[in-house]
């Protein structure tokens, strides 16, 4: 598996995401990613899986330290103490004394930022965490991030997908040192019936996922999250690294987006987005 490497981070440049997996579906497919060859499996606080990932995780037989596992804080655990005891409830429920990666899953103004980054780098500082992040920041709010923390931020996890230029928090990001983390690839299906993207897929002999997960993995230091919870997709998303995308294709890509791409806004959780560059 290939990596991403940021601000002293060794990320797995393909995870496997668990956003919308009831546990059920969890316990069943997670160890087939495992077996398929992800080794980066992505959960949050929210999702109501962590459990289950940590049950299928530990009965993988694939050893932990093999294994890049990231979950996120909800906003109504920013609170110093809260944000502790929350991180604590993870780790039970992952069976693990320990998390690859630790983000603040959205901004969430009720808090100072300096508190969420002050908790983000007390456990970071406990052992508790290997590496810390942001989920969902614009520029200004990853700046502020950055400059109050001791310890390196290594990644914003953001949407990201064909219909959504997110040049202006990459480039962002890159000057900072952190990766990208991509979400929601898929365009929640949208990508299935691109003309554009079944033309680039028929001529790589290769599916529109796996054209659309390339195209992420392809970019200087993005990450790309895949999610499925059929075992014969899992195989197929898994094997994007035996091909290249051209230029061309790379341009075509990007000459999706639009304006009105953005997907994930939600009410009292979404900032004010950067505008597309």
């Amino acid at each position: 598996m290939h990596t991403v490497t940021a601000n002293g981070a060794a990320i797995p440049a393909l995870g496997f995401g668990t956003f919308r997996i009831p546990g059920a579906d969890v316990l069943r497919i997670v160890p087939h990613a495992l077996k398929a060859g992800f080794r980066h499996v992505d959960t949050a606080q929210i999702y109501g899986n962590e459990a289950e990932v940590g049950e299928a995780i530990s009965g993988s037989g694939i050893v932990r330290g093999d294994i890049f596992l990231t979950t996120k804080v909800w906003v109504e655990n920013y609170k110093h103490d809260a944000f502790i005891a929350s991180v604590d409830e993870s780790l039970t429920k992952l069976k693990t004394d320990y998390v690859d990666l630790l983000l603040l899953h959205w901004p969430n103004e009720a808090i100072s930022l300096a508190e969420q980054i002050g908790a983000l780098n007390a456990v970071k500082e406990a052992g508790k965490v290997r590496h810390i992040g942001v989920s969902n920041f614009t520029t200004a709010l990853m700046a502020e991030a950055v400059a109050l923390s001791s310890a390196p931020l290594v990644t914003n996890q953001i949407e990201y997908h064909p219909y959504l230029n997110q040049d202006a928090v990459i480039a962002a990001a890159h000057q900072a040192g952190l990766s990208i983390t991509g979400y929601f690839a898929m365009a929640d299906g949208k990508v299935f019936n691109e003309p554009v993207l079944r033309d680039i897929a028929s001529r790589h002999g290769k599916s529109v996922a796996q054209v659309v997960l390339r195209w992420l993995v392809q970019q200087d230091g993005v990450i790309a999250l895949s999610k499925t919870i059929t075992e014969a997709r899992l195989a197929e998303n898994a094997a994007i690294f035996d091909f290249a995308l051209s230029t061309e294709d790379m341009a075509a890509i990007h000459g999706l987006a639009t304006s009105e791409g953005r997907i994930v806004s939600p009410d009292g959780l979404a900032p004010a987005w950067d505008k597309a560059a």
